[in-house]
């Protein structure tokens, strides 16, 4: 079977006047975005290491796993584990791991394995999915926007919990709890990888998915984060819970069919 290519086109934004504590790592056959968690306020983390610190650890164990694994056969679940297993094992040396308040981040990573295209998210990123007819699936993790209005010092007792929310870092049993899923790259079209920074503009404004893929394809990533800077600054501080304004990340990806090269 002929090969179907994998193209991809991203922005990374930091929120105005801060540090971007997002990634965006991609490849011939992957996409992975990460969203690292601000630290809470005049908490001690145990950490001598700052949350940009543990997206690039991350980031860089899991890009290299699936660049060892160029035919997709083991699951993204797995390939996530290992990677956060071997960075608590070196981490450990020197942090308290078990400090609630330590360093953690949220993804969402695509794979093109063969004739199929493979997800994974954990936390609140969000895989977009538009198939060749048009039709646009979202996958993502609500776990925590169950939770969001908690404050702080309730919201950590629930994180990388059973009946809480899970996301990347001293835990490895994380990857578990991922959300993963596969289609046929055939019937694809483009799929999009956003952190929560630039998916807001469907989840929190005026913009239905298939008109914010309309617009990431039409007008790319960069267009799609100004947008969301738009609406930002449209609407009071407060009106939503979580960051008035925050690091976005978004990915396109487009899959070519060998009938449209």
């Amino acid at each position: 079977m002929t090969p179907i290519p994998l193209s991809t086109e991203a922005a990374s934004i930091a929120t105005p006047g801060g540090a971007n504590e997002d990634l965006v790592l991609t490849g011939p056959l992957f996409a992975l975005v990460l969203d690292g968690a601000t630290a809470e306020p005049g908490a001690s983390t145990g950490c001598g290491h700052d949350v940009r610190w543990l997206v690039a650890e991350v980031g860089l164990r899991l890009t290299g796993a699936l660049l060892h694994d160029p035919d997709g056969r083991r699951p993204l679940r797995e390939l996530l584990h290992d990677a956060l297993s071997d960075l608590a094992t070196e981490h450990g040396r020197t942090c308290d791991l078990d400090n609630p308040c330590s360093p953690t981040a949220t993804l969402a990573l695509l794979r093109l394995a063969g004739d199929t295209v493979q997800h994974l998210v954990l936390g609140d990123s969000t895989v977009a999915l538009r198939d060749r007819s048009g039709a646009v699936r979202v996958v993502t993790d609500d776990r925590l926007e169950r939770l969001i209005h908690l404050p702080w010092a309730e919201l950590r007792r629930h994180r990388n919990q059973p009946g809480g929310f899970w996301v990347a870092g001293p835990r490895p049993e994380a990857a578990r709890h991922a959300l993963a899923g596969s289609a046929p790259a055939a019937g694809l079209a483009t799929a999009a990888l956003l952190t929560d920074g630039a998916a807001r503009l469907a989840e929190r404004y005026d913009c239905a998915w298939p008109e914010l893929l309309d617009l990431l394809e039409r007008e790319g990533p960069v267009q799609l984060v100004e947008r969301v800077r738009a609406a930002e600054l449209r609407t009071a501080p407060g009106r939503y819970p979580g960051k008035h304004q925050d690091d976005a990340t978004a990915v396109l990806c487009r899959f070519e069919t060998p009938e449209g090269r």
